[in-house]
């Protein structure tokens, strides 16, 4: 529900957890039992955290698209491959071994026959053998395109995110991983239907949360997920809506970097330990700077208008660069382009697609920007939008002994922890 891969330069996946769609689950009182007081997390500890049934609505697999619109997809089963392509709706199957196929749909199932027993399914020959997964595959055409939805149990679905989004890490920071495995578990929860008329709850990427199977999957990040089996974070009874990203600087971010009214426990706030420091300070990204040229400029923000929402006039040369205002956390909120053809704006979180170059955004819109002869010159600091838990900051605290309930407090400021049994 966000970074990328980052590590010495970037080691890990972390997703920046986009808008989604809200699914019908944010309105559903997860709390069945009329006489449970909920245990809020500033005062409660593990051993406090009640179990609660868990809502009949919330009780099944989840639906996660791994492939969606694909040309192709590869599948390995008992040493065979199985070549999948489609074509006016209906799946095209090829192997070595038998004739083609032409069939509606195929399902292929881990059989748990053998321990450790997984799918292999890629778009590749490189990615599949890395691929492994649980659950079953549900492989469908949509039109000329395949479309490739896991089906698996939640927990194991988690096995797949949290070293995807958080790293790989040791045991010192296993708090850190406990954190993310329930921000995550919230955040599936969450969007339960959230993409119904697609045919699963959630992607596979940074669209939602990045999950690739079991390949880096550890003994630490497996024991973060099962010794929080169960545990979500609401507020007023309703899943809270769990963004994180990888590196806030210093100061985190409320969600009206979208445009949106801020929620109670996602707010702008601090995040610095005792000495002044950010908490995320061992990140590559807590300080970064970019440098474009005129010209680079004139071409980008033409290329990227309209994924940066902004309407950018046809100019030959830019005369500034202006912040017109910023948000709580000091990340800029309007940002003004004069040219020789008129003005235009970017807003806050869109900023950073304003600059895309080479595939990349920029990694914050926390920054400032300076001319330099032909040079823009921008100094910036945190990676992602900034919104809820910092990944590289619950990394550091976790190190530095805190708890993941008094990481996600910090983060999530009034949730409630429940424990959900099936």
């Amino acid at each position: 529900m966000s970074l990328r891969q980052l590590l010495s330069v970037l080691a890990f996946a972390m997703s920046p957890l986009t808008l989604a769609t809200l699914s019908f689950a944010s309105s559903i009182h997860v709390n069945g039992s009329s006489n449970y007081n909920p245990i809020e997390t500033s005062s409660v500890s593990e051993q406090a955290i009640v179990p609660q049934k868990i809502a009949k609505e919330l009780n099944r697999p989840i639906h996660v698209g791994v492939f969606v619109g694909m040309p192709n997809i590869i599948v390995r089963q008992k040493n065979e491959e199985l070549h999948i392509t489609a074509s006016k709706g209906k799946l095209k199957i090829k192997t070595k071994s038998k004739r083609p196929q032409t069939v509606d749909r195929r399902v292929f199932k881990a059989t748990g026959s053998t321990p450790g027993e997984c799918i292999a399914i890629a778009t590749d020959k490189t990615s599949l053998n890395k691929a492994c997964y649980e659950g079953e595959f549900v492989v469908s055409a949509n039109g000329n395109k395949v479309n490739v939805v896991n089906v698996i149990d939640i927990e194991e679905y988690l096995r797949g995110v949290v070293p995807y989004e958080i790293g790989k890490l040791d045991e010192s920071k296993i708090e850190a991983l406990k954190a993310q495995a329930i921000a995550a578990r919230t955040y599936a929860y969450k969007h339960f239907g959230s993409r119904a008329t697609q045919g699963f709850d959630v992607y596979a990427d940074t669209r939602d949360q990045v999950y690739k199977g079991l390949h880096s999957a550890t003994e630490i990040t497996d024991k973060a997920v099962r010794e929080t089996e169960g545990i979500v974070m609401t507020y007023n009874k309703e899943f809270i809506t769990a963004y994180y990203h990888s590196t806030c600087g210093g100061q985190t971010e409320g969600v009206v970097t979208w445009g949106r009214p801020d929620h109670p426990y996602l707010q702008s706030k601090p995040d610095l330990r005792p000495d002044g420091t950010p908490w995320c300070r061992e990140s590559n990204y807590t300080e970064w700077t970019r440098e474009f040229t005129e010209d680079e400029l004139r071409d980008l923000f033409q290329t990227n208008a309209k994924e940066a929402k902004a309407n950018v006039p046809s100019f030959s040369s830019i005369h500034s660069i202006s912040i017109l205002d910023t948000l709580k956390s000091g990340r800029i909120h309007t940002l003004e382009i004069s040219t020789n053809n008129g003005k235009f704006t970017a807003k806050a979180d869109k900023i950073r697609w304003l600059f895309k170059r080479g595939g990349t955004i920029l990694p914050s819109c926390f920054f400032r920007i300076h001319h330099n002869g032909n040079l823009w010159i921008l100094k910036g600091k945190g990676f992602g939008h900034g919104v809820g838990l910092c990944q590289m900051g619950a990394r550091a605290r976790a190190q530095a002994g805190q708890s993941y309930i008094q990481i996600l407090t910090h983060y999530y400021p009034g949730i409630t922890l429940e424990k959900f049994t099936k």
